[in-house]
């Protein structure tokens, strides 16, 4: 494989496609005035939701693709991914198990996005596909998440088109087959519980926000509701939402969400008051209150005699429900976490877990014991306690790395794991609730891959390793980094280096297997992973070391992350790529600006860098408890020191930057990187510095895309970041 980065390969590009300029952005300034302190804004108008942001944005889109189809290896790139892709066979993920039925998700290498399958618990038993989006006409649909009910007679799931993740609630009849004629509009949210009759389950809804409503307006009074199949959705009674139970105080912005565990004389409400972790329910809690009630109080809602288990105050991250006993993963009194049971029919809490060195991420009961799910530097471990207290005992896990699944039928004494790692790809594993023994387990038809393919015997990854250094903020703090490289790789300070970093809503960024990694190892280059403070990687204090007025630490983390790198001779700044996806936008687009001299390239997808704004976006309010507001002096402060769009000079010359948008994001909306771009452009400085391209596509903010969209824009983004390191942009 050619080491790209030394030379020229490929098409070139013409002189034609350098010459070409984006579309200018008319400056129409509006001027805010925050506690006595004037603030500009030249591009508002992109804000509103009008004709002349979109004709923009397609000038924008033009000019990227005629710019990013003419870099050299962009073909080449592409074509290695596509191959990539294949070579790691059919991937089986998602997995839920309902008695002796196993559902997944299953991905063709070629195929647009994965479909819902069934299977026989037996190893080996044949799959039968129940859903598949890529049937859908028109625009290309994606099933954004699924629930089967406790029978496993028919499964609940969420589809949205072109990526919005705007979900649709349908229902799949798994023995006859197809799709219900059942429909309700608004259901974003895996919170579906279906009761024991199996034909009837509770569901949170979004309400068709009223004709005018602003963007932050538009996913107020919320509810969750009770659906029976084949009824009128229009009839859905309503168990719990504001105004409807004095027991339950639901403010408008507020999301009251009804978790009910198959067969449990107990019900759950989880009153969210903040941002939720995407994917995820009851193992991803933030800033929420729970309640628990019988489940006959489901009868009359609004009498239903729901008590306190929780407050915000409590710091309650997960929970588990047992026979009689709710256990609460809480980082009050324990940045690390513990674990707290709650008999359910009331009664002092006692501490089952203490907190330890560990992060606890997550809990499950699985027979006699509670099965504790932690971080340990990052990395999964897994450990049992005896449900009526005592030692707990650690579980062997055959892969160090990331546990990204564990299911089991309700009630049952065995569980699924999913593990994988920076290297090895997701594989299945079997927890014996006896013996305490994880072995290896089949989900499909075929043996698990083994992540081989076309590349090198031993897999995909075979020469690469992985490993973790530590960084010292200017702080003094240390900052964990992982790093993937070829075994052998010359400390010179000439690598290649893409070095990306979240830091925010206590999400720690754990191994996770990405075969398009290899694209740029192959041509001599380091991946890095930067975790941030903001992130979750120790607990809550790390999270909180970059939430709100700390959070600028998640900026100055990333450079000095960067500077380290430089000073152990990994690299260089004119070989360095920063990069920064979604909330990774704050620090990627803080250390673009504030260093400018840092970066070869930064690469900045659908990202938050007008943080000053963003509350009053469509999904901005439930940020507010992690960015601050800007309706206090203190709030207006800290979105200040990390809103990259109104740090941008004029005159500085900044390196290339590669933005990406999609125009159905229901969480960044596309103005967030549309402003930044085009304040950018306006500011460079002529000849000097690199280009600025807005990448604009019909997708989301990237979960519903499908597998030709994700690998022609990691080919762009690769490429983008090649050619600059390569000198071939600016």
């Amino acid at each position: 494989m050619s080491t790209g980065f030394h030379g020229a390969a490929g098409r070139g590009m013409s002189d034609n496609a350098w010459m070409r300029q984006p579309p200018g952005a008319p400056v129409s300034p509006v001027t805010d005035v925050y506690f006595g302190a004037a603030v500009d804004d030249p591009y508002r108008w992109m804000e509103e939701e009008s004709g002349r942001f979109g004709t923009w944005l397609d000038g924008q889109a033009e000019y990227a693709r005629g710019l990013l189809d003419a870099l050299p290896y962009r073909d080449e790139l592409y074509a290695r991914l596509r191959q990539l892709r294949a070579g790691q066979g059919v991937r089986r993920h998602g997995v839920s198990v309902r008695g002796e039925r196993v559902f997944y998700l299953r991905a063709e290498p070629g195929a647009g996005v994965p479909v819902l399958v069934v299977a026989d618990a037996d190893p080996g038993a044949p799959e039968r596909v129940l859903l598949d989006p890529n049937a859908a006409r028109g625009a290309h649909h994606s099933l954004d998440w699924y629930v089967p009910s406790p029978d496993g007679h028919h499964v609940a799931c969420g589809t949205s088109a072109g990526g919005s993740e705007r979900s649709a609630l349908r229902v799949v009849d798994v023995t006859g087959g197809g799709l219900l004629p059942d429909t309700v509009d608004g259901v974003w949210f895996p919170f579906v519980s279906w009761l024991d009759d199996g034909e009837s389950l509770v569901y949170h809804r979004f309400l068709p926000p009223p004709a005018g409503a602003p963007p932050d307006a538009r996913r107020l009074g919320s509810r969750s509701l009770r659906h029976r199949l084949g009824a009128d959705p229009a009839t859905d009674e309503v168990v719990l939402a504001g105004g409807l139970n004095p027991r339950v105080p639901v403010r408008p912005l507020d999301r009251p969400f009804v978790y009910r565990p198959p067969g449990s004389p107990w019900t759950i409400a989880v009153v969210s008051h903040g941002a939720l972790r995407p994917g995820r329910t009851d193992e991803a809690l933030s800033d929420c209150t729970l309640y628990v009630a019988p489940t006959t109080g489901l009868e009359s809602p609004a009498g239903c005699p729901w008590r306190v288990v929780a407050r915000p105050e409590d710091g309650v991250s997960a929970f588990a429900l047992g026979p009689d006993t709710i256990y609460l993963v809480t980082h009050s009194r324990a940045p690390r976490r513990r674990v707290l049971a709650v008999p359910l029919a009331g009664g002092e809490p006692s501490v089952l877990v203490p907190e330890s060195d560990r992060v606890v991420e997550a809990v499950r009961v699985v027979g006699e014991h509670l099965l504790v799910r932690d971080l340990d530097g990052g990395v999964a471990r897994l450990r049992r306690v005896p449900l009526t207290g005592g030692a707990a005992e650690e579980i062997t896990l055959p892969v160090s790395g990331t546990i990204r699944e564990w299911a089991g039928a309700p009630g049952s004494a065995g569980l699924l794991l999913g593990i994988e790692s920076w290297t090895s790809p997701l594989r299945h594993y079997r927890y014996q609730a006896g013996s305490g023994a994880v072995v290896s387990a089949q989900v499909g038809p075929v043996p698990h891959d083994t992540g081989g393919g076309t590349a090198v015997a031993g897999g995909l990854f075979a020469g690469v390793e992985a490993y973790q250094v530590l960084a010292v903020a200017r702080d003094g703090t240390p900052v964990p980094v992982s790093l993937i490289h070829r075994r052998g790789l010359a400390r010179d300070g000439n690598n290649p280096v893409w070095l990306e970093g979240y830091g925010s809503h206590g999400v720690p960024l754990t191994p996770g297997y990405e075969p398009y990694r290899l694209a740029w190892l192959e041509r001599g280059g380091v991946w890095a992973v930067a975790h941030l403070r903001g992130g979750g990687e120790y607990g809550r204090g790390w999270h909180e070391a970059g939430r709100r007025s700390t959070k600028e630490n998640t900026i100055t983390d990333l450079i000095d992350c960067a500077e380290y790198l430089v000073a152990q001779g990994y690299t260089r700044p004119g070989r360095l790529v920063g990069a920064g996806t979604s909330a990774g936008g704050i620090p990627a687009g803080g250390a673009l600006v504030r260093r400018p001299d840092l970066w070869a390239a930064m690469v900045l997808r659908v990202p938050v860098v007008n943080t000053l704004r963003i509350e009053l976006t469509e999904n901005g309010p439930v940020h507010i408890p992690e960015y601050g507001s800007a309706s206090t002096e203190d709030g207006v402060r800290s979105l200040l020191a990390c809103d990259a769009y109104h740090r941008v000079r004029d005159g500085v010359a900044y390196p290339p930057v590669l933005l990406t948008a999609g125009r159905n994001d229901s969480r960044v909306p596309p103005w967030q990187p549309g402003k930044l771009a085009a304040r950018l452009q306006a500011a460079a400085p002529p000849g000097r510095g690199g280009p600025t391209v807005l990448r604009v596509e019909d997708a989301g903010h990237g979960f519903g895309s499908t597998a030709e969209q994700q690998d022609a824009e990691q080919a762009d983004v690769l490429a983008f970041a090649l050619a600059a390191v390569a000198g071939r942009i600016g």
